[in-house]
């Protein structure tokens, strides 16, 4: 393949990592609003509809690796820039490329905070859960016999 070639793939490959990576965003700014909720059956569309953007990431991110390999590079950054190097001297796909890195970077904060949210979410049903059951989750002791064990709710006044 020559270079002409390899950068208009290249080039049509960002694009749709662009188009994903920025609907990928979207879904992730909207999903806070609906975990908060609690809508399950928002959360589960919302899900399903990040799970089909990811995969089409992944999709996307094979195809690049494919094109690395078919001309001799590793897959990986530095592949990648001497891939770039080759077919595309002036570096016109630069800003693609940099904004591909900035919106996967934005959809990782924007994961990593729902994720968040999700874990205090579960955090409190465990607490409501463990109120329900009569258990708390208070710091462990030594039992009667020197023992360590967990504190339970209520008091032991002695032993018969």
């Amino acid at each position: 393949m020559n270079p002409v070639l390899c950068r208009e793939h290249f080039a049509e490959l960002l694009r749709e990592e662009l188009q994903h990576l920025s609907a990928l965003q979207r879904l992730l700014e909207d999903e806070r609003p609906i975990i908060a909720s609690a809508d399950l059956k928002a959360l589960q569309s919302s899900t399903e509809a990040r799970q089909q953007r990811i995969a089409a990431l992944t999709n996307a991110e094979t195809q690049r690796q494919s094109l690395c390999s078919m001309h001799g590079q590793s897959p990986d950054a530095a592949g990648i820039e001497r891939l770039l190097a080759w077919c595309d001297p002036h570096g016109t796909l630069k800003p693609m490329v940099a904004e591909c890195r900035t919106r996967a970077l934005k959809c990782r904060a924007l994961n990593d905070r729902n994720g968040m949210l999700v874990a205090a979410r579960l955090k409190r049903v465990d607490e409501r859960l463990q109120l329900l059951r009569g258990r708390t989750d208070r710091a462990a002791t030594y039992g009667p016999r020197g023992g360590f064990s967990r504190a339970r709710a209520g008091r032991a006044f002695g032993a018969a």
